[in-house]
């Protein structure tokens, strides 16, 4: 069985490695450093070692057992291009994305540099789509990585949103994700700030999903802006899994 996500805009998560470590101000409050620290404490195998990088050789396969075609978010609870995963273990994540055509896999990095460099030594499928996450105007050049790559579908998670970001280069771009921070210690999200990003997107005819406001406010206001829900995907999303 898949596992079931709870996140908005994908239907199921598949962690081949686990654990990761912290590189710009959006990993303060992880969570998956949060979940993963709970489930060793649960006594859950796969995360006998915390949160340290942890490579799972076998869950590789799982998605080829998987018939009924969804979409995957790949490392939910880690970063693929994390500078300690080796080469052909991102081979092998690449090569079961490749045999398992009838899914959509989303992969999201904050390590652009990384997946940059490896860029020309990896072969795209279709079904693959990938992002960067981008919290702050600081961290842009991470789209301009994304941009260079090799990628049939990029998109953007603006998530969790820290601050403005008012010129955001959406060229080559095919989606965009917006979200507040969420679970403890949470920080708020300037309603002002995802008008912006959305407004953007519009004038550059990006798809808009906005996940969710940040902090407190995620509970009484839930997902809706400006009076509706914001759950557009990119135009590439076979018709089957358009939720």
């Amino acid at each position: 069985m898949a596992t079931k996500s709870s996140i908005e805009w994908t239907e199921s998560t598949w962690n081949p490695l686990t654990g990761c470590t912290k590189v710009s101000p959006g990993c303060k409050n992880c969570y998956a450093e949060r979940m993963a620290n709970r489930l060793h404490a649960m006594g859950q195998p796969n995360y006998k070692n915390g949160f340290r990088l942890t490579l799972h050789p076998h869950v590789l396969a799982l998605p080829l057992q998987w018939r009924k075609p969804q979409m995957i978010f790949v490392n939910s609870m880690s970063d693929l291009f994390h500078k300690d995963v080796p080469l052909p273990f991102i081979h092998a994540v690449f090569g079961v994305m490749r045999q398992a055509s009838w899914h959509v896999f989303q992969i999201l990095t904050k390590r652009s540099e990384r997946l940059l460099r490896v860029d020309p030594l990896i072969e795209w499928p279709p079904n693959v789509w990938m992002g960067v996450s981008v919290e702050t105007s600081r961290f842009t050049s991470r789209i301009d990585d994304l941009r260079r790559t090799g990628a049939l579908t990029k998109f953007i998670s603006f998530e969790p949103l820290l601050g403005p970001i008012q010129h955001a280069d959406l060229e080559g771009i095919h989606w965009a994700i917006v979200g507040g921070e969420s679970g403890p210690r949470s920080r708020p999200v300037d309603e002002a700030w995802v008008v912006s990003i959305r407004d953007q997107c519009a004038k550059a005819s990006v798809p808009f999903f906005f996940k969710q406001w940040g902090g407190t406010r995620k509970k009484t206001s839930g997902r809706t802006l400006l009076g509706r829900i914001w759950s557009e995907l990119p135009r590439s999303t076979p018709v089957a899994l358009v939720r």
